[in-house]
């Protein structure tokens, strides 16, 4: 049997590296154990998000550079992205806030309008959509309501939905759901709100779980039905994982709200918590789990190597996976070198950066990192049970649509390892460099 091995180690300037062992004797003091016959969740995907600033950095590229992200993001010889977030009116990153109406007389919503969205944000979905080899499955995110909806009059600085506007407020999603689909970009997915227990100087809206619940099973919800929206699915909460569990028990307990919750979806800002997770998946085991958000922040890592940064994405991404996440989508795709723009300067990193003034392109060690998953783990693909001999390994296991077998490794350590993959009678025994991470394909039928 051969496994084909794809490694990544920064110190040896080496991404994506290509080689091949044979099957070989196994010991099993450093066995990683990989059972395909008992499989979890269905993978669904991977990506990023639309955001404007990504679009904006996108159109100040020249044609051959906007065609290389592309290419790099959604090709098959990039990371091969199919899920991928954006926002319904503004986000932090982007120009500045902006919303599809202001005026608050207009209840038949009559002088709404994208058009701030055309000339940035949907070019570059569209470029994205015609790039995809499968169909680019969407989720879209209210970072705020318009400001005259909201207790605080604005759309920064938190603030909650006034009652009297929820009507107007479900309405205006599907408004948005129907220009969208006109132009043709289909979304597949909703939250009703991002981190919806954060009050942040840029776009932000307070939630309880009261609130959350009742305007999903009142509002939005029947909207999304009476309007042939049915198909759209609502995740709830889209904050952070350390109350992903207390958040999904008080809304979906809720029989009325349960009937439109399809999934929940979670961040990572306030660390693992994988249990958490494990939690959701056990307890409400027909909901979708997909990540979100998550990015490196200037204002806590700024000062970190990219070897740090690139760890981070990994060891979250099969934390998740292990605790029984379904679908992958990181932050923004495309940031200039200061990490923006961003209306508020909350810069951060992205796995890809320019420099619109030389049209320079920089492909960071994240990029490599999250494509050790996203290039190898097909959208179909079910996690497979694995057990390692050690927590100086992260590991997780997949088994691809066509019976491939997927395992990812990720060393953290400052020790190079050694191990066995042990599949019943079949297996090899190879090692792994400190400080790098690597994925191992194989099928055994193939011998």
């Amino acid at each position: 049997m051969k496994f084909n091995i794809i490694t990544t180690n920064e110190e040896k300037k080496e991404y994506w590296k290509k080689t091949t062992i044979e099957q070989s004797e196994v010991n099993p003091m450093i066995a990683l154990c990989v059972y395909p016959d008992i499989t979890y969740q269905e993978v669904k995907g991977f990506g990023g998000a639309f955001t404007e600033a990504s679009a904006y950095n996108l159109s100040l590229l020249n044609m051959q550079k906007q065609e290389e992200v592309i290419e790099a993001y959604f090709g098959n010889e990039g990371l091969s992205y199919n899920l991928c977030r954006t926002h319904i009116n503004s986000c932090d990153f982007g120009l500045g806030n902006y919303a599809y109406l202001e005026q608050e007389t207009d209840e038949n919503l009559t002088g709404f309008t994208v058009e701030r969205d055309e000339k940035y944000l949907i070019p570059m979905i569209q470029l994205a959509k015609a790039k995809c080899s499968e169909e680019l499955m969407l989720l879209a995110s209210p970072w705020s309501p318009p400001a005259f909806m909201k207790s605080n009059g604005e759309m920064n600085h938190g603030g909650y939905l006034l009652e009297k506007y929820y009507k107007m407020w479900a309405d205006y999603i599907v408004r948005y759901l129907k220009e969208y689909e006109s132009r043709g970009i289909k979304i597949s997915m909703l939250t009703l709100q991002n981190e919806p227990q954060a009050v942040q100087t840029w776009d932000s809206c307070i939630y309880s779980s009261e609130q959350e619940k009742e305007m999903i099973k009142t509002y939005l919800g029947p909207a999304l039905k009476q309007n042939g929206f049915s198909h759209v699915k609502i995740l709830i909460w889209d904050h952070n994982k350390e109350l992903v569990f207390e958040r999904t028990r008080d809304i979906v307990d809720d029989k009325e709200a349960d009937q439109f919750v399809s999934g929940v979806a979670f961040h990572w800002y306030s660390g693992d918590h994988f249990e958490n997770v494990a939690l959701v998946r056990e307890k409400y085991p027909d909901k979708e789990l997909i990540f979100t958000e998550g990015c490196v922040e200037y204002s806590r890592f700024a000062d970190s190597n990219e070897v740090y940064k690139a760890e981070m994405y990994a060891h979250d991404m099969i934390g998740n996976f292990n605790a029984g996440m379904n679908g992958y989508i990181d932050w923004n795709l495309l940031l200039d070198d200061k990490g923006g723009p961003n209306h508020v300067n909350n810069f951060c990193a992205a796995p890809m950066m320019c420099n619109p003034v030389e049209q320079t392109l920089e492909k960071r060690l994240s990029y490599y990192y999250i494509g050790q998953l996203s290039r190898y783990v097909k959208k179909g693909a079910k996690r497979m049970a694995v057990s390692k001999y050690s927590d100086k390994l992260d590991v997780t296991g997949f088994v691809n649509p066509d019976g491939e077998r997927v395992l990812v490794i990720l060393n953290r350590s400052k020790h190079n390892l050694s191990f066995s993959i042990r599949e019943y009678n079949l297996g090899g025994t190879l090692a792994i460099e400190k400080n790098s991470i690597c994925t191992i394909c194989y099928k055994p039928e193939e011998n």
